[in-house]
């Protein structure tokens, strides 16, 4: 299993890459094999300033739909477009391709309550 040592992660398996005040959020491979088969990814917050830990959306796959939360609080401004037609990136590229929204920061600081991959592995016993 991949852990990119460059991103953040959550206890409820959501990944983080930040380039200036832009974080792009997707949903970590453990998180993707765990639910299996991605069959829609379904955003309708674009262009909501929202909180951290807040639902921005919903993952369904063949076996269950889950919530997709909110890393850090911000707006979002940015949904992947491919995930419209080909919701199985997700799976494919979960750290790529895969990725689900961008947003802008309200608060930097946000980060320091994220994981490192050290402690996201240690979570998930890898």
């Amino acid at each position: 299993m991949n852990f990119p040592e460059q991103l953040r992660y959550t206890k409820e398996h959501e990944w983080i890459s930040i380039d200036g005040n832009v974080a792009t959020i997707g949903i970590t491979e453990f998180a993707q094999g765990e639910l299996g088969d991605i069959i829609y990814v379904d955003i309708d917050s674009i262009g909501k300033e929202m909180s951290a830990d807040a639902v921005f959306g919903t993952v369904e796959a063949v076996k269950t739909v889950s919530d997709l939360f909110l890393p850090v609080s911000g707006t979002i401004t940015e949904k992947n477009p491919l995930l419209d037609s080909q919701p199985e990136l997700v799976n494919q590229d979960p750290y790529g391709e895969g990725w689900m929204v961008k947003i802008n920061l309200n608060n930097p600081s946000d980060l320091e309550t994220l994981m490192d991959s050290t402690a996201y592995k240690a979570l998930i016993g890898a």
